[in-house]
Order: structure tokens, then sequence, then C-alpha cells
């Protein structure tokens, strides 16, 4: 059994991903649930720099970063699940979609603050990068890695799954209006290692609106 450990909380997209990334490659590991609250010494100690998870450790040696993790997870393990495709021209337009979504993130997880006067300018930019990602990035593919999950499909399935709770949250419908992405996004929520490792929106939406609307009332 490798010496693997995955520090994280449920409800973070950016550990599901991982954990998505090392089902895929058939590994064993240890999963450590944190409390952002009451940060443990270990995750302190093997994430000094940013203090967040989550942070895979293997044979005592830590990673922090999602991305950067499923990089390594694939490269150390590389005779398993192929996560980045094998071609070095497909590779680099996975790194490069899987880039521009995450570039864009602040302005998806910024509609949750938006008021009245900048939703309208927030949802015209969400609308954009959805259309190019759906237009550029998948076309007509099943997934954005071909016929199966890979590297985009986790950083942007797992991401969107967050982003439906904001939706939820703020009663509004953006997502579906991109047919073919909402078709793949369906294909993805049915792959075995996305069901069993991911929560349900409903899950997702118990958790965050309470504090969404704390914050509002302060």
């Amino acid at each position: 059994m490798e010496d693997l450990k995955l520090f994280s909380v449920w409800y973070s997209p950016y550990g599901c991903r991982v954990k998505c990334a090392l089902q895929l490659k058939g590994l064993d590991y240890e999963y450590i649930e944190e409390d952002l609250s009451n940060k443990s010494d270990l995750l302190l100690q093997y994430n000094p720099v940013h203090k967040k998870v989550p942070v895979l450790v293997h044979g005592g040696k830590p990673l922090a970063e999602s991305m950067i993790i499923l990089e390594y997870i694939d490269e150390t393990w590389p005779d398993k699940y192929p996560i980045l495709p094998r071609d070095p021209h497909e590779r680099s337009k996975a790194r490069f979609w899987t880039k521009y979504m995450t570039d864009k993130e602040s302005i998806f997880w910024g509609l949750i603050r938006a008021t009245e006067e900048t939703k309208d300018e927030k949802i015209n930019e969400i609308m954009e990068a959805l259309k190019n990602l759906e237009e550029l990035g998948l076309g007509d593919n099943k997934f954005f890695a071909g016929d199966d999950i890979g590297f985009t499909d986790l950083a942007i399935g797992t991401f969107m799954r967050w982003f439906r709770v904001v939706e939820e949250i703020k009663e509004l419908k953006i997502f579906e209006t991109c047919t073919r992405l909402q078709a793949w996004f369906e294909r993805f929520n049915e792959v075995p290692v996305v069901k069993e490792n991911l929560p349900s929106i409903d899950e997702l939406v118990a958790h965050y609106k309470p504090r969404y609307l704390a914050s509002i009332r302060q």
C-alpha cells in the first residue's frame, strides 16, 4: 500500500477532485477530514504557506494545490489510468482550458456577493466564459478528455457542481442555457468515481446557504 494521506474537507471542490483522481488511479489512501475553524497541527505543518486544503502527503512529503496534486499523481503512477493525455498537444490543450476556467473562478464565486446593480454584469461575464468553454473547449466531444473523464473534466466538473450551488442560492439558471455543457455535466455526474466522491447539490446548499444568509444580514 502506498503511504498516501489526503487532508481536506468534505465540501471542498478542490479536495473532491483529488479524491476522484486517486480513485481513478486505483490508489489506497488515508483521508483526514479537517476542521477549518480549528486547523490541525499537521495541516499547518504540511502547508505552512497557504494553510489550506487539500494537501496530499506521499511518503511523508506534502503537496498542496489541487491541480498540482493531480499532475503529481499522474506522473508518479503513469501506468495507471491516464489523467492527462499522453499526446503533448492534447496535454497542452487540457492544461489551457483548465487554466482558462481556473482564472475565471473568481467571477463565478463573485456572483454570490453580487448586488442587484452588479448582478447583470457578473452574469454576462459568466456567460461569455461558459460559451467559450462550450464552443471552443468541449466542442462535440463526450468529455473534455474524449471518451472518458480526465484532467479538465475533473477540474471543471467539480467546480461546476459548486457553481450550481451558487445558482440555487441566488435563484438563477445560467448554466442550463449552455445545452452541450449541461449534457456534459450530466454525463460527468454519472461517472462512478464522481458519484462516490462528490457531495450532492442539496447537501452543499444546506451547508452554504445558512452562511450566505448570515453574511448578508451583517
